[in-house]
């Protein structure tokens, strides 16, 4: 896995899966799927224009809601969606914040697929919680590339 951060704006994260592009495009693409290496129940399908809802699934976190309105599903290329980052805290309306940009890509490569994650917007969060934020899903991306990867060697 490749990580990179510039600067405190933009998260990037690389894996090479050995799957194939479909295989892997469906594991981002299909809620189900998608839910079971993320750690969300949806209740929806993931479509451009969507708004999508679930319950969080990981242990410490099945109080939490999970939402994200889907921006683009480009066909096998590109997936990208807006969520509040590191949004954990009930008691919290982070419905008035600016959103990030989480976009997914798909590349070709020797025996596999590299998928690059890119969630950027983190300057827009506000400057009470985006250094925690920035933080925290740096350390999310990371854990969440290693899971795709188990996901699909499965």
């Amino acid at each position: 896995m490749v990580a990179s951060e510039s600067g405190s704006d933009r998260i990037e994260k690389q894996v090479r899966l050995s799957a194939s592009r479909s295989r892997v495009w469906r594991a981002l693409t299909d809620a189900h799927q998608f839910g079971q290496w993320f750690g969300v129940e949806f209740n929806g399908a993931i479509a451009t224009g969507a708004s999508l809802g679930g319950r969080i699934t990981l242990k410490g976190y099945e109080h939490l809601r999970f939402e994200m309105l889907v921006e683009v599903v480009q066909a096998e290329s590109r997936f990208s969606f807006r969520w509040h980052p590191f949004a954990i805290d009930p008691a919290v309306d982070y419905s008035t914040e600016p959103m990030t940009l989480v976009e997914f890509t798909l590349e070709d490569v020797a025996d596999g697929i590299l998928l690059t994650v890119v969630e950027s917007g983190f300057d827009k969060i506000p400057a009470s919680r985006r250094i925690k934020a920035f933080e925290m899903n740096s350390q999310g991306w990371a854990t969440q590339m290693r899971n795709i990867e188990h996901y699909l060697a499965a």
